[in-house]
């Protein structure tokens, strides 16, 4: 009984010990929105705007009509989709409000004072250019990069903490490895995923003919 006491209290200090933290390095972070207000401008843009860039980004992977890329993008929605499901339970099962609810901070942006952990905005932005990074390394660095910006403005801003911006990008992470290891491994989730993409190419050329020969690769199944 002792031993588990003690357990409680140790495991309850770690906890505390762990949040203050979290809110020690958020502190840090926000506070640059007083010390350094020239940056104020990116920092709103890249939190509230720069999701935006990946989706358009996607959307021109996709129009490029290369089947490799289409793979890519295929593989980046379906990742978005697994982690933002996931997503979806850890805010259902483990809430936190967000920083400028339970603490005095410098907002830079509105926001409904909805679940902060973990961020939504870190998980689209890591997934997407983890996927778009483990087929193409070069674009992918720059997507990783811009990802990263977006997880370090929305603790700037003052809508998340550390700990929610890094629990995203692990899980967009995660999911984007993990769905490309299920093509990869398993030959029929990449038939099923190839016949997707010949299929909407049959529909799409009788729109959309090719001035050239196509670059697909893809056979018909």
């Amino acid at each position: 009984m002792l031993l588990f006491r003690a357990f409680s209290i140790n495991k309850g200090m770690m906890k505390m010990n762990f949040t203050q933290l979290d809110y020690h390095w958020f502190q840090l972070i926000n506070q640059f929105g007083s010390t350094l207000p020239i940056l104020n401008p990116i920092m709103r843009l890249l939190a509230s705007y720069a999701e935006y860039v990946f989706y358009i980004g996607i959307v021109i992977y996709w129009f490029t009509r290369h089947d490799g890329k289409r793979r890519m993008v295929a593989e980046s929605l379906l990742s978005a989709c697994v982690a933002v499901s996931f997503s979806g339970l850890l805010a259902h099962f483990f809430y936190r409000d967000r920083p400028f609810v339970t603490h005095n901070v410098i907002q830079l942006i509105s926001h409904p004072a909805n679940a902060s952990f973990p961020s939504d905005h870190a998980i689209g932005a890591f997934v997407i250019a983890t996927s778009i990074w483990i087929h193409h390394r070069k674009d992918g660095k720059l997507w990783l990069v811009l990802a990263a910006g977006i997880a370090f403005s929305r603790i700037w801003t003052g809508v998340h903490y550390p700990s929610d911006v890094i629990a995203g990008a692990v899980i967009g992470i995660t999911a984007a490895v993990l769905i490309n290891q299920v093509f990869r491994r398993s030959s029929l989730a990449l038939k099923w995923l190839t016949k997707f993409i010949y299929w909407y190419e049959a529909v799409e050329s009788r729109i959309w003919r090719r001035n050239e020969a196509p670059q697909s690769s893809v056979n018909k199944l």
